[in-house]
């Protein structure tokens, strides 16, 4: 891949993962409850989800996916749906001061890392856009799987990057939460951005 093709493709990339989307929503949620270090378990667990995402494409499945209304429908309403069940629980989530020692020990990396990669692996509008993105960076006469991986490995450093960026922030800014009532507002904010990241995913068309 020549330089100039992938400086394009970093500067899209950068684009993309700036942009507020579910995977923002979860970093800064978890940078503000529980740290950055901790953190990471989500992550990772999103980078997961890309990458999985990814090689769906690279394999075709992704140009199945845009060629099936009915494979198309299934996974974008079950995206729909896993991120309005995560939204309700934010807004019916019992508060907790980021200084409570319980709330340290309720943290599962496990559960983290698993709920952020489905939040990703679920996001039809990504495997779409992605079926559209890499495509415009690839050249024939080269190895294809030299440039996927270094496809793969643009996007997943800079997303880890940015949402290493949108944890750390956040995680600074617990600091200034200082009681349960404004827990809640944080809560129910979260959860309002996980639904209105539903309904996102929920407007995406196959064409």
């Amino acid at each position: 891949m020549n330089l100039d093709i992938w400086l394009t493709m970093l500067l899209a990339a950068i684009a993309i993962s700036v942009s507020p989307g579910a995977g923002a929503v979860v970093s800064m949620n978890y940078g503000l409850r529980y740290g950055l270090k901790r953190s990471y378990a989500a992550i990772f667990g999103l980078q997961l989800g890309l990458l999985t995402q990814t090689f769906i494409v690279v394999i075709g499945l992704g140009s199945l996916i845009a060629q099936s209304l009915i494979l198309f429908s299934i996974i974008k309403w079950v995206g729909v749906a896993y991120l309005v069940f995560l939204g309700v629980m934010k807004f019916i989530e019992k508060p907790m001061l980021p200084h409570e020692e319980e709330n340290i020990k309720v943290f599962s990396a496990k559960k983290a890392f698993i709920q952020a990669a489905l939040i990703n692996l679920t996001n039809i509008k990504a495997t779409v856009f992605l079926v559209a993105f890499i495509p415009q960076f690839l050249d024939p006469h080269q190895s294809l799987w030299g440039q996927f991986s270094i496809i793969c490995a643009t996007l997943v450093g800079v997303d880890i990057i940015v949402m290493t960026g949108y944890s750390s922030l956040a995680s600074k800014l617990k600091f200034m939460v200082k009681s349960l009532r404004a827990i809640t507002i944080q809560n129910r904010i979260t959860g309002s951005f996980l639904l209105l990241a539903a309904l996102f995913v929920s407007t995406a068309n196959k064409s």
